[in-house]
């Protein structure tokens, strides 16, 4: 399959056939396998995933076609209360992918006390007029809520895709028939630079944990793409000089193992031997700069 080109898109435009589309936007509070279920439908990590809550932090676009349809998903951030700047524009991702979408599916923790995030997400779905598909997730596990037994509420494993074939046919069921926006063999619209810094983001929240995470971001510095390499230089950056000392950690011990992990990662997804240079710095307090969180999450 190929990441999205709009050259080619354009360039290919008379071969799209007609299929039930529209797009589809998931809503949910962090850390109720959203992009686990998505990665999984489609076949294709065009998402990162952890166990550490909001890592997810720009909407991204997934494309899943099969004969009769094509559905385009926008896997979102979770929905969360904060008062940070920074984490108020995440919230504000998700939020305005809904007036694009033809369909919410709403996910919902079935191994988590239901909260105040639950209530806030109701506040924001009650404000819609399309409709709201409930999806329980994590049923392959214990659940700790009760869960309606409605024909309008559906279950799914993402680690075993139980009651996907069900969940996609409902769907289904809910699109118009029109041309396809995107050929059959593409499958995101990620550009390779985002693709990279997330892989290395996703590094860095598997191996660190409390603030670090959340107080770092990636920036790709170069790539070189020949076909028989990919060469890169990217640069974790942390709010403080004792962030950047947990990073490197003993004798650069800490970012040898994210590097050595991102880089067999991207050798995976890119299908070629990848050159990786991956260095720590600082910016202080970048969460706070407003401008500049909202430039990094677009």
């Amino acid at each position: 399959m190929k990441e999205l080109n709009l050259e080619d898109i354009l360039n290919n435009t008379s071969e799209l056939k007609e299929k039930k589309v529209w797009y589809v936007s998931i809503i949910w509070r962090p850390n109720a396998w959203k992009s686990t279920f998505v990665n999984a439908l489609i076949w294709e990590k065009v998402s990162i995933t952890t166990d550490v809550p909001q890592t997810t932090r720009n909407k991204i676009l997934a494309i899943y076609n099969d004969e009769e349809s094509q559905i385009i998903f926008f896997d979102t951030p979770g929905i969360h209360k904060s008062t940070k700047t920074f984490n108020n524009e995440i919230n504000n991702q998700a939020i305005s992918s809904l007036k694009d979408a033809e369909i919410i599916l709403y996910f919902i923790d079935s191994t988590r006390e239901w909260g105040d995030e639950e209530k806030y997400i109701k506040e924001i779905i009650n404000t819609v007029k399309i409709p709201v598909i409930r999806i329980y997730t994590k049923c392959d596990l214990p659940p700790r809520i009760n869960i309606p037994d409605s024909d309008s509420v559906y279950k799914i494993s993402s680690v075993s895709k139980e009651w996907f074939e069900e969940l996609v046919s409902k769907i289904k069921s809910h699109l118009a028939m029109g041309p396809a926006f995107f050929p059959e063999d593409f499958y995101t619209k990620q550009s390779m630079n985002f693709r990279i810094s997330e892989i290395i983001r996703e590094k860095v929240f598997e191996n660190t944990r409390e603030e670090i995470p959340h107080a770092t971001f990636i920036w790709v510095d170069e790539i070189e793409d020949k076909p028989e390499i990919l060469r890169i230089v990217a640069y974790v950056y942390a709010e403080s000089e004792s962030q950047k000392y947990v990073l490197i950690w003993k004798q650069g011990s800490l970012i040898t193992r994210m590097w050595k992990q991102a880089r067999i990662e991207l050798e995976k997804i890119f299908w070629k031997k990848v050159f990786l240079a991956l260095r720590v710095k600082v910016k202080k307090n970048w969460r706070k700069d407003e401008k500049f969180g909202k430039n990094l999450l677009k």
